[in-house]
């Protein structure tokens, strides 16, 4: 056995691991024991009584030993003290800073020659020599992919056809794309840079109305579609006198005449982009590139209450916004021209904007998913990516897997037993996927990930401590969580590399501060070190177009954006989100839920008397509490066929299925979307009082207390609806 070791290189690490593993928290003298050797003042008397071959096999294992000691791996050397993460910045009312950065000034840029987003591919396309640009597959075949000078030339072309079909070259001229992840996006997003053009992307989560509300807003006479369907969507709104702005609708794929001719019927030429680019081809134009305090997106927010939020940021903003997690990350996981990102998260969405920035600036590639999810890890095998960003609804789907698979109590030991050994290594700085455990539990799951995920990097809404502390050990790389908002580009916070710990969403950003304030209505104070969030610097935006009422609710006269979140500082100077100002929050893959909203719509359900809708940041979707109306709901349920005493019908299976599902159907008709929908109820026989605490004197809901007070009841309705 012994020799089989020495001679097979590969396994005499993990023999030697092995060994370690067992032996490092015992005692010599259990070794010893263990062994059958002697007390150590005798060991030289004992090594004189050992045979040839005896003393060969202790010389061999000693040699084992000496090797994994040399080669162990080494700790992840973090940026900066990590019990001092950030540090109060000298009159400022309390504002921290991250202590990464080298000085006060925050930090605009990383790079001179990349202060715009024409100018970051610019810089791609210069050092990647004409590398792999934009990868895309169809099943079951290899990516295929477009050059950097492919990309740039195409982008030209696409822009110059644009300002041959009546678009200007300035920051006054919005285009639409409303497609899913593809490199024609790009290309359509480039084109508009190369010519100081502004993006407005559109996505279906928004609502037919909330469509025709951002291109009436942004005066939108040009979208750029992927499919004929999301044509047809655009046509229809302009048949009823919507959207009598909208001139031109561009589409990636095929479309048939009949298309061509309906939007001849009502004023809209529509075009392939093939054609456009052809036509920017024979009629090429200089770039107009534009500066950084130029416009470069409007990215409008799916607002919960009201019309959506058009959020306008700057070339200036989305490079500081990246150039402070490259400042963060710069000495450890720095972005290099073979890396691979995977793209599956909307574009739509300025999260995973900043992440495809960072990797166009290096010379890297994106490789777009075939558009479903269910195929994403048949696409992250084929694409081998070395960047993953995630939302947390993603990881824990992950982790759900993985454990399902370890379906007898032996397995599910054996995991968790691997998943602490390993995470004993992380909390000492050690990120790797080469050790026994890796090899005997972890591999096939890093398999599933195409093998070469280097760094992980998740946002959009809270993630599970037990989550994030297991696949940190499980994928072997480095997993980073980040906070912000649109308002603020993307993120404002950042983990800092080295601290694995769980609970916070790290420390402030070089390009901004953050700083905390009171919030007495919910009893929030600075002085304990919570409040809410508040952000300054280059990354955060200009406000929201056309609409000064809500900009100047999110930003104060000093540029301090109020983010609406409750902060909490914790020892180290990281951040930890605690709870939301107004009575918002988002579900776990990142869309914003208002409970009161939804409320307002159930309560029109005739057999419901109160209700409390509930959301967690770490779940997908929502659950309630319903109090039926004592004198309607028997009734009501009478006619359904369902019999019994008011007590008995809140205990009856049958009438809480009937509820729901009259919930449900109102909610559709009132157009919520299927995130805003409650997945399960609990009939609750008592009304909300404030004799029982759970209503304010003003008969409003106490959500908090409802939280507390339902909170055995919450936990069912999530464990029953996984």
């Amino acid at each position: 056995m012994l020799t089989f070791f020495l001679v097979s290189g590969g396994s005499l690490w993990l023999f030697a691991e092995l060994v370690l593993s067992l032996l490092e928290k015992m005692q010599t003298q259990e070794i010893l024991k263990m062994l059958r050797l002697p007390e150590l003042g005798d060991l030289g008397q004992f090594f004189h009584s050992l045979s040839a071959t005896t003393l060969v096999s202790v010389g061999a294992l000693a040699a084992i030993l000496a090797y994994w000691f040399a080669h162990r791996p080494k700790a992840l050397q973090p940026p900066c003290n990590l019990l001092m993460q950030s540090e109060e910045v000298e009159d400022s009312g309390g504002a921290r800073r991250s202590v990464i950065g080298g000085g006060p000034q925050l930090l605009t840029h990383y790079y001179d020659d990349a202060r715009t987003m024409y100018q970051v591919f610019r810089r791609g396309l210069s050092i990647s020599g004409n590398g792999p640009c934009l990868g895309f597959r169809k099943p079951k075949q290899p990516y295929q992919w477009l050059s950097y000078q492919e990309v740039a030339d195409r982008a030209e072309f696409l822009g110059s056809g644009l300002l041959q079909h009546n678009c200007k070259a300035c920051t006054d001229q919005f285009i639409g794309v409303f497609a899913q992840n593809r490199p024609e996006w790009i290309i359509a997003e480039l084109a508009c840079y190369t010519y100081s053009m502004v993006v407005v992307p559109l996505y279906d989560t928004l609502g037919p109305g909330a469509i025709r509300y951002i291109i009436n807003t942004a005066d939108i006479s040009t979208v750029i579609v992927d499919k004929p369907q999301k044509a047809v969507l655009l046509l229809e709104h302009m048949e009823r006198k919507e959207t009598p702005g909208l001139k031109l609708i561009i589409l990636m794929e095929p479309f048939e005449e009949a298309l061509k001719e309906r939007g001849q019927k009502c004023g809209v030429v529509i075009k392939s982009m093939q054609a456009v680019e052809d036509c920017g081809q024979e009629n090429h134009h200089v770039p107009v590139p534009p500066e950084p305090d130029d416009l470069s997106i409007v990215c409008f927010t799916s607002g919960t209450t009201g019309n959506p939020k058009g959020a306008m940021l700057t070339h200036g903003n989305v490079v500081a916004d990246f150039s402070g997690f490259l400042k963060v990350t710069e000495k450890v996981i720095f972005p290099r021209q073979d890396d691979v990102l995977i793209s599956f998260l909307p574009l739509a969405h300025m999260f995973e904007r900043v992440i495809q920035s960072v990797v166009y600036c290096h010379g890297g590639r994106v490789g777009f998913f075939q558009g479903d999810i269910r195929l994403l890890s048949d696409d992250m095998k084929a694409l081998c990516p070395t960047i993953f960003p995630v939302v947390p609804r993603l990881l824990n789907r992950m982790y759900d897997k993985i454990f399902s698979h370890a379906d007898t109590p032996l397995k599910r030991w054996l995991l968790e037993f691997a998943a602490k050994r390993k995470q004993a290594e992380v909390r000492s700085g050690i990120i790797r996927n080469d050790s026994i455990w890796d090899e005997l539990f972890f591999n096939k799951i890093q398999a599933s990930l195409g093998g070469c995920v280097r760094m992980i990097v998740t946002g959009a809404a809270p993630a599970s401590p037990t989550v994030l502390g297991f696949l940190r050990a499980a994928l072997g790389c480095q997993v980073y969580e980040g906070y912000g908002q649109t308002e603020c580009t993307a993120g404002c916070t950042f983990t800092t590399p080295g601290d694995w710990t769980s609970g916070h969403v790290g420390a402030p950003l070089p390009c901004n501060h953050i700083k905390l304030v009171d919030v007495e209505e919910l009893n929030y104070w600075t002085c304990k070190g919570e409040g809410e969030i508040c952000v300054r610097g280059p990354n955060v935006f200009k406000g929201y177009l056309k609409d000064q009422d809500r900009t100047k609710e999110a930003l104060d006269c000093e540029g301090w954006l109020h983010t609406g979140d409750i902060g909490k500082w914790l020892p180290a100077g990281t951040l930890k989100i605690i709870d939301r100002k107004k009575h918002i929050f988002k579900l776990a893959q990142g869309e914003y839920v208002a409970p009161e909203k939804i409320e307002n719509i159930y309560i029109r359900s005739q057999p419901v008397a109160q209700i409390y809708v509930h959301g967690d940041s770490l779940k997908a979707f929502l659950v309630g509490i319903v109090v039926p109306d004592p004198e309607v709901m028997p009734s009501w349920a009478q006619k359904r066929g369902i019999e019994g005493t008011y007590a008995e019908l809140c205990t009856s299976k049958e009438l809480k299925k009937a509820i729901l599902e009259d919930m449900v159907r109102l909610g559709k008709e009132s157009g919520l979307h299927s995130f805003e929908q409650v997945k399960a109820i609990h009939i609750h026989s008592e009304m909300f009082s404030v004799q029982n605490g759970l209503l304010t004197p003003t008969l409003k809901a106490k959500r908090p207390e409802l939280r507390e007070y339902f909170k055995k009841q919450i936990e069912e309705l999530y464990s029953i609806s996984m």
